[in-house]
């Protein structure tokens, strides 16, 4: 068993889904709430890797969605200061254990070593509410406060 840092939204069903999968596999979850967690722009830095800084955004959120926020035309900087000043932006779970940090639930060296499985054609990232066309969650949900400036 190992123990497992999550940082999810809360209410989120594709993180409890993510939550559930590892559970399965027998980890320990210590669930944080990425919303309100107060990130250092070190500490964030630390989970997206090597991944480009387009892959560090929820393409669900949105503000990605509508085309308010461009990822792929932001450096790390500017990235990094959205990122913490907006939290809802961060692709999610962020996840921490004895094996390393990542972003994301998809194929990772991370996620390789605790175990979980992809088979071809799995999706356990995307918003199952995007695959069904449904309203995102984001918009239901209580905000943090620093995401909340772009829904006044």
């Amino acid at each position: 068993m190992t123990e497992i840092v999550f940082y999810e939204k809360p209410g989120c069903i594709g993180n409890a889904r993510q939550k559930r999968i590892l559970t399965r596999l027998g980890h320990q979850l210590e669930v944080h709430d990425l919303l309100s967690e107060p990130w250092s722009r070190e500490q964030l830095r630390a989970f997206f890797c090597e991944l480009e800084v387009k892959d560090w955004f929820n393409p669900s959120a949105p503000r990605i969605k509508s085309g308010h926020v461009d990822p792929s035309k932001l450096d790390e900087r500017s990235a990094l200061e959205l990122l913490l000043a907006e939290p809802l932006l961060i692709r999610r779970p962020l996840i921490e254990s004895v094996h390393g940090r990542c972003c994301g639930f998809e194929p990772n060296p991370v996620l390789n070593a605790l175990g979980v499985q992809f088979d071809e054609g799995d999706d356990l990232q995307s918003c199952p509410r995007d695959q069904a066309n449904e309203p995102a969650c984001d918009t239901q949900s209580a905000a943090s406060p620093a995401s909340q400036s772009y829904w006044q």
